[in-house]
């Protein structure tokens, strides 16, 4: 069975609190039980996480690589500076595993700072703007390319 990492960067567990006009109304744990249920449908097993540590979700990515797992990664604000996560999104590709990048919104419809990502150039690829179906569609993607 395939097996996938999902995840999620600084401030994603205050989802329907933060900034709802933006993010949405549903929970981090309505999140959750969205992807665990689509995962059994896509016939994947599937380990869901948030942390506000930038080191903790490094240690995620070695994790990834060291199991041979594939990773859908919501890096949030990390997207956008971190180097760190940058190269240790970068050892889970060159490792032959998947990794897609995903955001509920759109960053180039928004500040101009959101709109580099670091860990983008180095993803398998990026889905972003369609909200929890972000998650969906690279979940897809994960159990169609494996």
């Amino acid at each position: 069975m395939t097996r996938a990492l999902v995840l999620n960067g600084p401030n994603l567990s205050r989802l329907g609190v933060r900034e709802p006009d933006v993010y949405g109304a549903a929970s981090f744990d309505d999140l959750v039980s969205s992807v665990e249920k689509w995962c059994v449908d896509l016939g994947i097993e599937v380990d869901v996480r948030q942390t506000d540590d930038e080191s903790e979700l490094v240690g995620w990515l070695h994790e990834a690589v060291d199991t041979r797992t594939h990773v859908v990664l919501n890096p949030a604000a990390f997207t956008h500076y971190s180097y760190a996560m940058r190269d240790a999104a970068a050892q889970v590709t060159s490792a032959g595993l998947l990794l897609v990048e995903v955001h509920l919104t759109n960053p180039y419809a928004r500040e101009a700072f959101r709109h580099t990502s670091v860990v983008g150039a180095v993803a398998t690829g990026t889905v972003a703007g369609f909200g929890f179906d972000s998650y969906r569609l690279a979940l897809t993607a994960v159990a169609l390319r494996t």
